[in-house]
């Protein structure tokens, strides 16, 4: 039944409950979790104007996703993580919807709450439009 889940995470807290409840049924089921990070334009551009290096840019990246790939290690779950550019919810939208998955389980909120209250959410976005089943995890 759930064998294979997506994971949108951006190192919050609440991407962290959401890859806890992808755990608990990938236990059940035996399945296999993808994680997805997309880096926005905004935080693409900003980090370059940091004047940080490209490599010290994506270990940043990379540290955010470490306590998410390391509950996922201890719990002994198969998984593969994505790092993608564009926009969170259609980038996510597509990829679920390409990657024939039988759920995505993602946080209510993510790390840039501003954007959120102007645009709408992330999550909101990503249950309207993918085509499994989305739990979203509060």
């Amino acid at each position: 039944m759930f064998k294979h889940i997506l994971v949108p995470v951006d190192g919050s807290e609440h991407s962290m409950r959401s890859t806890e409840k992808a755990i608990a049924l990938s236990k059940l089921y035996d399945g296999k979790v993808d994680l997805i990070y997309v880096i926005d334009g905004s935080t693409s551009k900003h980090e370059v104007l940091t004047g940080e290096s490209k490599i010290a840019i994506e270990l940043k990246r990379k540290e955010r996703l470490k306590p998410i790939e390391a509950k996922l290690v201890e719990a002994g779950i198969e998984f593969e993580t994505h790092i993608l550019n564009g926009e969170p919810g259609p980038t996510i939208v597509k990829f679920a919807n390409e990657g024939n998955y039988d759920c995505v389980i993602m946080g209510s909120r993510g790390l840039n709450k501003l954007q959120t209250m102007v645009l709408g959410s992330v999550s909101h976005k990503v249950a309207k439009r993918v085509e499994c089943p989305v739990m979203i995890i509060k």
